[in-house]
């Protein structure tokens, strides 16, 4: 089976481990969205260091949690937006300015 969105299921799988105080989560498979989403995370201090392992396939990561993230997900609604319309679409969407 095809997966749909992979950043929704690697922040899924943190969020989980995350409220079951896990300390390490393996994210499967590893894509270059995944990574510069988890480094921008790691440079804001919400996760740990983590680790990219190459096997052959289509790659893991794996992330230190450090207990610090209280909800992430992604928002990703599938509408045909036009440019004149995305300033409505990003009121209506997005949560408040102060939130994630």
């Amino acid at each position: 089976m095809v997966r749909m969105n992979v950043l929704a299921d690697a922040l899924k799988s943190i969020n989980n481990a995350e409220k079951r105080g896990k300390r390490q989560v393996l994210i499967r498979p590893c894509s270059k969205v995944i990574v510069r989403f988890l480094t921008v995370m790691m440079k804001h201090g919400y996760i740990g260091e983590f680790e990219i392992i190459d096997d052959h396939r289509a790659g893991k990561i794996v992330v230190n949690l450090t207990g610090r993230l209280n909800k992430c997900g992604v928002i990703s609604p599938r509408f045909d937006v036009q440019l004149k319309d995305l300033e409505k679409w990003q009121n209506n969407l997005l949560p408040s300015r102060q939130f994630g």
